[in-house]
């Protein structure tokens, strides 16, 4: 019998356990979806997802990446990158009527993991509390060149 791997367990198997937690959660509350922000104007057709949707007092944040909203295309820089993907992250919490420190749960892919301390040391700057639990994955290519896709898991306070 093979065994999974980390890799594969947060690639294929977390997600699908987080979309039966968020079929779970609708039927039990109030759900809204927000719409994906800062899209190009060179993309003529919506993208077929929300950027978050909010279950009771659970928000599930869609994958995001670095691209620059006003050109999009992706940082320059992974420094640079990480700023552009954790302001959008920010953006749609906020929209949620959240906060960073409400984060429970994120996931970063990384082209490469030799960005591991650059983006440390940008998304240390966006919590003022603990930390949320974390999963920093090596992806290879990523969506239009991009250094980073993030996602996540925001909890609102009682």
């Amino acid at each position: 019998m093979k065994l999974l791997t980390n890799e594969v367990i947060m690639r294929y198997v977390a997600p699908v356990a987080l979309a039966m937690l968020v079929s779970t959660a609708s039927h039990a509350a109030t759900v809204e979806h927000f719409a994906p922000e800062g899209v190009p104007a060179s993309v003529t057709t919506a993208p077929p997802f929300s950027s978050a949707v909010m279950a009771g007092d659970t928000l599930y944040i869609s994958g995001t990446t670095d691209h620059d909203p006003a050109t999009g295309k992706p940082a320059l820089d992974a420094t640079a990158g990480a700023k552009i993907v954790l302001d959008n992250i920010k953006k749609t919490v906020e929209k949620a009527g959240l906060t960073m420190d409400d984060l429970v749960w994120v996931q970063i892919f990384a082209s490469d993991l030799k960005n591991f301390a650059a983006f440390n040391a940008v998304y240390r700057t966006y919590f003022k509390g603990p930390m949320p639990a974390r999963a920093f994955i090596g992806a290879g290519s990523l969506l239009g060149g991009a250094h980073y896709e993030v996602m996540g898991i925001a909890v609102k306070p009682k």
